[in-house]
């Protein structure tokens, strides 16, 4: 198991029982109003810990690519992260960290495979917002933690100063 690129990473809870159903419903079912209270629920549990929060520039979320996007019809950690923005006071840079590469779904995956699968999966659109910054990726389950680490890479790559991570859960 290799370090982590991002310096912390949070999660809510387990990816179990109704926080796992309510994640599948806000993701695959189409229930993107989901988003508000899922990013209340987020600041209700990690609002208040320093370590994530503390001298945060901007929120960038984890993207989709675009395929699956228009597939869904929303991408379900930009939807946390405008919430999160919102409510936290902090520039939300949406479109900045992209996702080139159309890869097969990460939940059938081994851990090894997940990180190969996902390999220059991901580039900076335009970096306006990230040199020197400090950055909270957020996304809504960490399993393996490949694509927090995979997008931290690009976005330290891209002159961000640190990356922290935020997830609902945690498989």
């Amino acid at each position: 198991m290799q370090r982590p690129v991002f310096s912390v990473h949070r999660s809510c809870g387990p990816y179990s029982g109704i926080l796992k159903d309510i994640i599948i419903l806000f993701k695959y079912r189409g229930y993107c109003v989901l988003g508000k209270d899922l990013a209340t629920f987020i600041l209700d549990t990690l609002g208040r810990e320093e370590s994530l929060w503390w001298g945060v520039d901007s929120i960038i979320p984890v993207p989709l690519s675009p395929q699956k996007e228009k597939q869904r019809g929303y991408n379900q950690a930009s939807l946390l992260a405008k919430e999160l923005g919102t409510q936290k006071n902090i520039e939300l840079l949406v479109g900045r960290l992209i996702k080139v590469k159309t890869t097969p779904s990460q939940t059938s995956l081994e851990a090894a495979d997940r990180r190969k699968n996902l390999k220059g999966a991901f580039k900076i659109a335009y970096d306006r917002g990230i040199n020197g910054k400090t950055v909270l990726m957020v996304d809504d389950v960490y399993t393996t933690g490949s694509t927090l680490q995979e997008c931290s890479r690009v976005l330290l790559k891209a002159g961000a100063l640190e990356v922290r991570a935020l997830t609902i859960a945690r498989a």
